[in-house]
Formats: C-alpha cells, structure tokens, sequence
C-alpha cells in the first residue's frame, strides 16, 4: 500500500487540472528540475494513479486503485459516520424501552443519567431475555437489566472505522457507543454518537463505489 507524499499530491491535483500535461510543465510548475520529479512521476504512473502517453504526457486516472480506495477506508475516523444515539433515561420501564427500539428500527438502545453520561447499554437481546420472565414490565426500570461500566465496550471518535469494526467482532456485538470522556474520571463519559455494523458496511462501500477523489 502506498502513502503518497506531499510532494506527489501537489502533482496528482497539478494532473488533473491541466492535463494532459508533459513532464516538463509540470517540473516548471513546481520549479524543479525534470530529473528530480521523475521518481515521483514513476511512483505515480506505477500505483495506476496517472497514465502516460508519449509525446502527449500525463493524464489523471479517474479510477482509483483499490489499494487508495483501502487506505481510504482504514483512514476515516468514527467521527466522520457516526450517528445520533437512540437514548432513553435509566429509569425508563422496559416495556416503554421495547416501545422505543420499534418505533426507532434499531438493535441497541442506550441509558443515560440526567447529565447525558452513558449510564448502560440495553440490547434486543436483553429485552426479549426480560419479557420471557414474569416481571411487570410497566414496572420494571431498564437499569435492572443493562449492562453498565465497566463492561460496555467503547468507541472514541478519533478512532477508525476499523478500529469500531474490530471492536464489535471482537466482542460479539452489532454497535458500539460513541463516547468522550468526562474531567478523566474513570469510566464517566458523555456519550456522543453511535457506530453500528451498518454504518462500517455503508461507509465501505460508498468509498469503494468512488470514481474519484
């Protein structure tokens, strides 16, 4: 996998807005001699990023190479994709809990206390498991059954999307919630977002689809 340097990305955008364009136009361009562009140019044309054509010169490939459209990927941040977490207060009944991931279409709901801290994270799984019983489920506060810190599984959102991924195969779950921590108090975070199996899907393949930077 190649990582451009910032060299070869001034001549990539160069390319593409003036070519076809020869090598010569394109070491005056950056004011530099022709034998020193030309490893560069070489890199370029070899990783599929421009194509050459004698006595025409340099054209900018619109297909990016699979291994750019990878390290794309790898490098995008929970940041860019999450989205808005479906909340409810962890004094929340279950039934109305049940209500809620129904009417959001969605696997994970997630409590927080009065402040907005991630206080559990409750999972079709854990509802379904609280129905079977023979709880009042009216009654009954989703703070019973969620699973609370320590034990929930964590994203930050300067982490990648193949961090997320490997978290939730790691540890058998479909999302993962998005948090900041809080005046570094252990385990205390704001909860920010949510990243689910869905979103990493999503996100790969619309940056594979690409046809262009």
């Amino acid at each position: 996998m190649i990582k451009l340097t910032k060299r070869q990305d001034e001549i990539l955008q160069i390319v593409k807005q003036n070519g076809p364009i020869t090598g010569k136009e394109i070491a005056d361009k950056l004011s530099l001699s022709r034998a020193a562009l030309r490893p560069d140019l070489a890199i370029l044309t070899m990783s599929g990023s421009l194509d050459a054509r004698p006595r025409v010169g340099y054209f900018f490939n619109d297909k990016i190479p699979v291994e750019r459209q990878v390290e794309k990927f790898l490098h995008q941040t929970v940041n860019d994709y999450k989205a808005l977490p479906i909340v409810v207060g962890k004094s929340t009944s279950v039934y109305d809990a049940i209500v809620q991931l129904f009417l959001e279409d969605v696997g994970t709901l997630y409590a927080v206390d009065s402040d907005g801290q991630l206080a559990g994270v409750i999972s079709r799984k854990d509802l379904l498991r609280a129905s079977l019983g023979n709880q009042n489920l009216n009654e009954l506060p989703v703070s019973v059954i969620m699973t609370r810190m320590p034990n929930i599984i964590t994203i930050h959102p300067e982490e990648t999307l193949l961090e997320a991924a490997k978290k939730m195969i790691h540890n058998h779950i479909d999302s993962l919630p998005v948090v900041k921590e809080m005046d570094e108090q252990k385990n205390t975070y704001l909860l920010v977002g949510r990243i689910t199996k869905t979103t990493i899907t999503r996100a790969y393949i619309e940056i594979m689809d690409e046809k262009s930077d």
